[in-house]
């Protein structure tokens, strides 16, 4: 991939849920390292853009290239999205494996690891996330803000170049927001690509290179984080951002 060209480009995006029309013509580029944060009011469309991205949503029309490669459903793509990982708001971990072999799965079913080296792999990334001691525990022996980051962990198992994070702290209690936060702080420290849906607007502050604005389907603002907090072009965010910031 030349060095100018984006590691993900958006171009004229749209989707339909029945007669609902969830995105409206969305353009977005991402480029090496870049960590954008996607804000806006429910129902913007904000999970429906990032689940686009890695195809647990088809878009109806417009395009998602990854690496120069259209994310459709040819073998290329396939191959392609091996390098997108994604953490959702419930953390889909799976209840009767343990946190171990929850991170061991996919490296051996898709990458072909030996159990040794997904079993090192795995124990390096639980180290990385701070919970290398629930390694042999399950899921549903752990707090809300230990799972998440054991599904942090679990989608950099793959080693991607993308990570996807869809509302990571929205299901949380308050006290455990920070410890996941603070995971990714540290990824964005370390250079990962990051594209976050989130309302924690000091997350975006502190860690973010653009943040994106979606009402309607639409995207309305594509800023750095000082000309969207203190000059936002449009009415609608600087309403969004009153509101929130007040809280």
């Amino acid at each position: 991939m030349p060095a100018n060209d984006a590691l993900l480009s958006i171009h004229g995006l749209n989707k339909w849920f029945g007669p609902f029309q969830a995105l409206t013509d969305c353009h977005l580029q991402v480029h090496q390292g870049e960590r954008i944060v996607v804000c806006g009011p429910s129902g913007s469309g904000k999970s429906t853009l990032i689940r686009c991205v890695n195809r647990i949503e088809r878009h109806d029309a417009g395009s998602v290239r990854f690496r120069g490669v259209e994310l459709d459903d040819s073998r290329p793509a396939v191959q392609a999205r091996k390098g997108i990982g994604m953490v959702f708001q419930q953390f889909n971990l799976f209840p009767h494996l343990t946190v171990l072999d929850n991170l061991m799965l996919a490296p051996t079913l898709v990458q072909g690891k030996s159990p040794a080296q997904a079993r090192a792999a795995a124990l390096a990334l639980l180290e990385r996330v701070r919970i290398a001691e629930q390694a042999p525990k399950y899921p549903g022996q752990l707090s809300g803000g230990q799972q998440q980051r054991v599904a942090i962990a679990r989608a950099l198992a793959m080693s991607p170049e993308l990570m996807l994070f869809d509302e990571p702290t929205s299901a949380l209690d308050p006290e455990m927001v920070g410890e996941v936060l603070e995971v990714m702080l540290d990824l964005a420290r370390q250079g990962m690509t990051m594209i976050v849906v989130t309302h924690e607007m000091g997350f975006a502050r502190q860690v973010a290179d653009r943040v994106v604005f979606m009402e309607a389907g639409r995207i309305v603002e594509d800023q750095p984080p000082a000309l969207f907090f203190d000059q936002p072009r449009s009415e609608r965010t600087r309403a969004f951002l009153g509101k929130i910031l007040s809280h």
